[in-house]
């Protein structure tokens, strides 16, 4: 991260983390019909998607297909998050969230470390469930920009109404990448992303819908992440 960037984009970073409580969510994968209870230690999740202002300061670059500094960073393979979240990580001198051996496409997660990181998906879903049970928490077009009303593209974060929990556009806008192999035994090392994105019908903008793909080749103008941390952020006033 340059100086002049730190100073400005670490007040935006500190006050746009939400504390999420402790919690259990019920998961479910329609493609095997398997139901799963998984328990969530209280953990922070930035209340929108990664922004491409935030993420032009870490990475110093912009890959996005739409331009726009409060537009959601897009077209960023998983691995290309994973590298903004230990870039970030290393800008606050935290440990780093993971170990990346790049020529064995090989990638270990450290849970407990200090550093930012990507949510799991059972993490993602919980929080965009706010602790209810419900695939929306509110009506479709008051929540998300999807296909019927985002003019075919991506919409500037925060516009829509949050969850009760206070996060923004978890549904629609983009699809989020999430940190889970989705089913190694069928799909090797395909990452889970979650949420639905900006060209996405009704039907697939639901808290529970889960995709997956390749984390270091796949990216496209619909997918981009947020991240969470396991250490409290202070909030700078």
């Amino acid at each position: 991260m340059k100086t002049t960037s730190n100073k400005i984009y670490k007040k935006v970073i500190d006050e746009s983390f939400v504390n999420i409580p402790t919690g259990t969510v019920d998961m479910r994968d329609d493609r095997t019909k398997e139901t799963w209870s998984v328990d969530i230690n209280s953990f922070e999740l930035f209340k929108f998607p990664i922004t491409q202002e935030i993420y032009s300061a870490i990475i110093d670059k912009n890959p996005s297909t739409f331009k726009g500094d409060r537009l959601p960073v897009e077209t960023v393979s998983w691995i290309d998050a994973v590298n903004f979240c230990n870039e970030l990580s290393n800008s606050y001198g935290k440990d780093k969230c993971y170990s990346i051996d790049s020529a064995a496409e090989k990638v270990t997660l450290d849970p407990n470390t200090n550093g930012f990181r990507l949510p799991t998906e059972a993490e993602w879903q919980y929080a965009c469930q706010a602790g209810t049970k419900e695939i929306r928490h509110g009506e479709l077009a008051e929540i998300a920009w999807f296909k019927e009303n985002s003019n075919s593209r991506t919409q500037e974060v925060g516009q829509k109404k949050p969850n009760q929990w206070g996060l923004y556009d978890m549904l629609g806008n983009v699809w989020e990448w999430c940190s889970d192999i989705y089913d190694e035994t069928v799909y090797g090392t395909y990452r889970v992303f979650r949420g639905g994105g900006w060209c996405d019908q009704e039907r697939s903008v639901m808290a529970t819908t889960r995709r997956r793909s390749h984390p270091f080749s796949f990216k496209i103008d619909d997918l981009g992440f947020r991240i969470a941390t396991n250490s409290k952020i202070k909030n700078n006033s």
